[in-house]
C-alpha cells in the first residue's frame, strides 16, 4: 500500500497536479482520486510499473469510475460519495477474473476506445521485467526529458534504455496516455 501511495504521490508531483488522496479500502483493497481525470491512464501505468519495479509479488486489480464526486470524505476515502465512487465499484465488480483493468462512467460511447486503452496497458504490464518497468516508470514521469538523462540516472546506456522501452511498449502505450489526456 505504501508503494502505492508514493508511486501516485510521484505522479502527481512530476505532472504539477494536487496531490491524488489514497486509501487502503477493504483490507487488501485500496481507492485513489486522480485529478484531472483524464490522468487516470498515466496513474495507472505508474501505479502498475511501481509494483512490478519493487518486485513485491502481487498485482493488483483496478476499476476506474469517471464522474462527479460529491463528498470526498473526511480522513480518507472510506465514506466518500458520487458517481466516481460507485462506478469504480462496478467496474470491479464487472472484472472477469482473467482481467485486471475496467473503466465505467466515459461519457459518450465514442470514447469506448479507452477500454482497449486498458485492455493493452494490462497486456504490457503482465509482460514487464523490473528492468522495463523502472525505465518506463521514469519516462511516464518525465516523458519529455531526454533519454540520455533517464539513462544516465540508471546506470546503463542510452541504447539499453530504448530496448527496455520498446520491449515495455512504450510508443504504443505514450499514444494511448496522450490521447487519454487529450480527451475533455
Amino acid at each position: 500500500m505504501h508503494r502505492l501511495d508514493a508511486a501516485a504521490q510521484e505522479t502527481a508531483r512530476a505532472l504539477g497536479t494536487d496531490p491524488p488522496r489514497f486509501t487502503r479500502f477493504r483490507g487488501d483493497g485500496w481507492q485513489i482520486v486522480v485529478s484531472p481525470a483524464a490522468l487516470y491512464l498515466r496513474t495507472t501505468a505508474v501505479l502498475l510499473s511501481g509494483l512490478r519495479l519493487f518486485d513485491i509479488g502481487i498485482g493488483t486489480r483496478v476499476g476506474i469510475g469517471i464522474g462527479a464526486v460529491d463528498r470526498l470524505g473526511t480522513r480518507d476515502l472510506s465514506d466518500a460519495s458520487g458517481p466516481a465512487f460507485t462506478r469504480s465499484g462496478h467496474a470491479l465488480d464487472s472484472l472477469p477474473r482473467t482481467d485486471r483493468l475496467a473503466i465505467a462512467g466515459l461519457p459518450a460511447p465514442g470514447l469506448a476506445w479507452h477500454g482497449a486503452a486498458l485492455d493493452t496497458l494490462a497486456h504490457f504490464s503482465a509482460r514487464w521485467s523490473r528492468e522495463q518497468a523502472e525505465a518506463l516508470l521514469h519516462r511516464l514521469l518525465a516523458e519529455t526529458r531526454p533519454l540520455r538523462h533517464i539513462a544516465a540516472d540508471l546506470g546503463i546506456t542510452r541504447q539499453a534504455l530504448s530496448a527496455r522501452l520498446a520491449v515495455a511498449g512504450e510508443k504504443p502505450l505514450l499514444a494511448l496516455i496522450r490521447a487519454a489526456e487529450a480527451t475533455p
